[in-house]
Order: structure tokens, then sequence, then C-alpha cells
């Protein structure tokens, strides 16, 4: 897989640069600024671009800008934004317009580098990405009137995998139980929060992530 490597600091870039080479993706570019990027993604139209979230010049939200537009130029190229910290509006801004070839992760997740490998590939190959603590805050969010207040300890956890991206197959690995029991537990949180079941994963996610932002917009 060709991937394009952005961060405005290139000790931390050329330390993706080394675990993606190590794991076996071709890094055949490198940016250190926005346009830098969009310059890049378009001429070498990678199968992933991995950016930060920061970049210059004003170091604000340019990371997340220069994604969403390489999503609308380069339908085929997947993006995988990395930040400092959790950052919930920009994150639900990048998943908003849809899951497929999309993640979002915390840059501490880098050090759990096969964790962070195994989340490139998933994004690279059409799935998608969303950090566990970006999850977590959002399903643990205090709300009136909470519509997550009918799941059981275990259905939150099988929401928490399912905003991940995390297949079936994942989600009954992580958790040690069977397929079915995932399935069982899928079908009771969609029917709980009112959510038509799909049998694409994407499409699934997707209607999770747009469900917690709603719910977060009006916590």
């Amino acid at each position: 897989m060709r991937v394009v490597v952005a961060d405005d600091s290139v000790l931390l870039r050329e330390g993706l640069v080394r675990i993606l080479e190590q794991a076996g993706f071709e890094v055949i570019a490198q940016a250190g600024t926005f346009e830098e990027l969009l310059l890049r993604a378009r001429s070498y139209k990678p199968d992933i671009v991995i950016t930060d979230i920061r970049m210059p010049p004003t170091h604000g939200d340019e990371g997340i800008r220069a994604a969403k537009q390489i999503r609308a130029e380069l339908p085929e190229t997947a993006v995988l934004v990395l930040s400092q910290y959790i950052e919930l509006g920009y994150a639900m801004d990048l998943l908003g317009d849809g899951t497929e070839r999309t993640g979002y992760l915390l840059k501490d997740r880098v050090a759990a580098v096969a964790d962070f490998v195994d989340a490139v590939r998933r994004v690279a190959e059409g799935g998608s990405a969303v950090d566990p603590a970006v999850v977590s805050q959002l399903v643990g969010m205090h709300r009136d009137n909470d519509p997550l207040a009918d799941l059981t300890p275990r259905e939150r956890e099988v929401l928490e995998l399912m905003a991940e991206g995390r297949s079936n197959s994942g989600i009954a690995a992580q958790l040690v139980v069977t397929d079915h029991a995932v399935e069982k537990h899928i079908r009771s949180i969609l029917q709980k929060l009112a959510i038509d079941s799909d049998r694409d994963d994407h499409r699934r996610v997707l209607a999770v992530l747009t469900f917690l932002r709603a719910t977060t917009a009006t916590g």
C-alpha cells in the first residue's frame, strides 16, 4: 500500500515512516505543511494519507481541512488523522461525512505499533478507525434523557467497538465471545437506539457515529 505521511515534526514523521515501512507499507512521499500535503496527495494519489490534525501555517485545523478536501477530490484515497489530544468537534467533523476509508486516532496510539498498523491497514482497505478514547468519551457523556441508558454494560462495550470500526469478528475476539453473541448484542443495540439495521459495516458505523454526534449536540 502506498502512503503519504504529513506532520510538521520531522522527528515524528520519520518515526511514522519507519514503522510503516517495517510493516510493509510503501511511503511514497512526506509533507510538512497543508499545501505540501495537498500537492503530494494530488500528484501521487496514494492509497492512504496519514496527517497530523494541526499543520502549518496556522497550526489550527489544517489537517482536518486537508483530509476532507482529499476525500472530496480523491475518493479512492483513504485518510487517517492523528491528534495530540481528544478534540471531539474535529473528530465528528471529519467522520460526519462518512466513515469509509477514514480514521481518527490519538498520537499516543502509535506507540502500540501492532494496533496502529492494524488501524492503518483497516482504513486503507476501506474501513474505519476511531480512537477508543474518543468513542469512550462520547458514549460515557452524561445527557438528559440519555438514549444510551437502556443499554446493558456489555452492549455499551459492543457499541464502543462498533464505533471504533471493528468488524463483528473483531469485536468477538476483543470480548472473547462468539460471533453469534456479538450479532445478538448488535441487534439489541440498534433496536434500542432506533437505528435501522444494515449489513453494510460502514453504514452501521456511520449510523452509530451520527447518533452519537446528535446526542452530543443535545447533551
